[in-house]
């Protein structure tokens, strides 16, 4: 009989070091950022609260693009607009946390977050995931190494965005389109460019800078970088750098690429302010296709843009946030197209803007 109760108090001891020992795996495994796959219920999106934050709405693209991305959840998805918080991450990536932390809180039940920073998506998407809530990525994209977590996980995520290299690309096409010879004003066999890009440790710089000038080389024509500056999407700084750009290099520079419109744009004004003509004696391509750069494409002040289309993107999105209203499942990475814009399409582009 003593035996008996010492082997059951012997048993009872184990147990307890075993569901300790559990306990404590269980605490390393969710400290080391593995979180069970939130199980997806059916919601009616009329109920649904949604929070989009943006990693800054004073930039001229994220405004129209959550603008039309509020729109289409409204009027094609059926959510309520009072149930939509939109949010103005200013730039800060601890702002934007913040909103997040606010929103998950709040009982969200779908967050569609544009970093500040992609480099904190891990740290996004375990706070989302952690609190059972889908996440929608847009517009700037997590590392690849994050976007494999979440297929691993089997996690409710998903990125909807485009291929900055596409962009980059079809930036470099549209001047071999015009014929680098005639863009190689001095004909000496090679274009003399100034590069304005956004910041440098974005992906999407990186691959918008490269590409761009890999389309020229790739068309058989050699390239001269005479500068190269970092401008952060920022119009009056873009401006400042291509004016002392054209004091030092002056005629030697044949082409401008922006790595988008709103640089774009500031360096137009450099560009005139300096006396020289856009497609008479210099070329200025940027990206975006922002309503104001669309507008001097068509009075042949900017010789080309790329539409990172916004509407197709806002869809995509909205279509990846009904999918997990419906306890649907989506594709991890949601990949929209870019189009070369030129004075023949500008106007039919324009028109859906307005």
């Amino acid at each position: 009989m003593k035996k008996s109760v010492l082997s059951m108090i012997c048993i009872l001891i184990l147990a307890a070091v075993m569901l300790s020992g559990c306990k404590k795996k269980t605490e390393e495994i969710q400290d080391a950022g593995y979180i069970p796959a939130p199980v997806l219920q059916e919601i009616d999106p009329g109920n649904a609260k949604v929070g989009i934050c943006i990693y800054r709405l004073e930039d001229d693209y994220m405004s129209i693009y959550s603008s039309e991305l509020v729109r289409y959840l409204v009027e094609e998805v059926g959510f309520s607009k009072e149930n939509i918080a939109l949010l103005d991450g200013a730039n800060s990536q601890t702002t934007q946390n913040e909103q997040i932390g606010r929103c998950v809180s709040a009982g969200a039940n779908l967050m569609i977050v544009n970093p500040v920073d992609p480099f904190a998506a891990p740290e996004i998407t375990e706070r989302v995931i952690g609190a059972g809530i889908p996440l929608i990525y847009i517009n700037r994209e997590p590392a690849l190494e994050e976007q494999q977590r979440w297929g691993d996980n089997y996690w409710p995520v998903t990125y909807v965005g485009t291929d900055a290299r596409q962009a980059g690309t079809m930036q470099g096409q549209i001047l071999v389109d015009l014929g680098l010879y005639d863009v190689d004003l001095n004909h000496n066999g090679q274009i003399e460019y100034v590069m304005i890009t956004g910041d440098l440790d974005s992906e999407s710089t990186q691959y918008r800078t490269e590409f761009s000038i890999k389309a020229i080389e790739d068309a058989g024509m050699g390239v001269e970088c005479l500068d190269q500056q970092v401008a952060s999407g920022d119009r009056l700084w873009a401006k400042q750098i291509i004016a002392t750009d054209l004091e030092q290099f002056g005629s030697q520079i044949e082409v401008v690429l922006c790595n988008n419109d709103t640089m774009a744009l500031g360096a137009m004004e450099a560009i005139e302010e300096a006396g020289r003509v856009v497609n008479e004696d210099i070329f200025l391509v940027g990206i975006d296709a922002l309503p104001e750069a669309l507008e001097a494409l068509m009075e042949g002040r900017i010789t080309g843009t790329v539409l990172q289309d916004q509407f197709a993107q806002a869809e995509a999105a909205g279509k990846a946030a009904a999918n997990f209203l419906q306890a649907d499942r989506n594709e991890y990475h949601i990949t929209c197209d870019y189009v070369k814009v030129m004075p023949g399409n500008a106007p039919t582009i324009l028109s859906r803007m307005q």
